[in-house]
C-alpha cells in the first residue's frame, strides 16, 4: 500500500481559514476515486509562527497514486496555492507500507 503524505507548515494568522479550507479540499482529493481514506493531523512541535499538519491518503495502488498525478493534481492544488501562497509552505512524499500492526484485545 502506498501513503501519499503532504505535510503543510501555516502560518498562525490564516491557521482557521486554512483548516476550514482543507476540510473541504480533503473530499476533493478522495472524490477522484485514487484514494480509500485519509488522515488530517497536526503535527506536535512548538513553533510560534506556524502550525503544521500533515494529510496522509491511502492510495488503491502505486498506479492509482500516479494516475493522480497525472490526471488531478495540479487541478486540485491550484486553489490552496492561489489562497495561501506566501503563507504556507508544503511538501509531499510517498510512502510505502511494509506491514501493519495492531493489538487486539477481547
Amino acid at each position: 500500500m502506498i501513503i501519499y503524505n503532504v505535510t503543510v507548515n501555516i502560518d498562525k494568522s490564516i491557521n482557521k481559514e486554512w483548516l476550514e479550507w482543507i476540510k473541504e479540499h480533503i473530499p476533493q482529493v478522495l472524490a477522484t476515486g485514487k484514494f480509500k481514506e485519509a488522515k488530517l493531523t497536526k503535527v506536535l512541535v512548538e513553533d510560534e509562527e506556524a502550525d503544521t499538519y500533515s494529510i496522509q491518503y491511502r492510495a488503491h495502488s502505486r498506479e492509482a497514486l500516479e494516475a493522480y498525478y497525472k490526471d488531478d493534481a495540479e487541478r486540485l492544488r491550484k486553489d490552496g496555492l492561489q489562497r495561501f501562497a506566501d503563507k504556507m509552505l508544503a511538501f509531499r512524499t510517498e510512502l510505502e507500507v511494509i506491514d501493519e500492526y495492531s493489538v487486539n484485545f477481547k
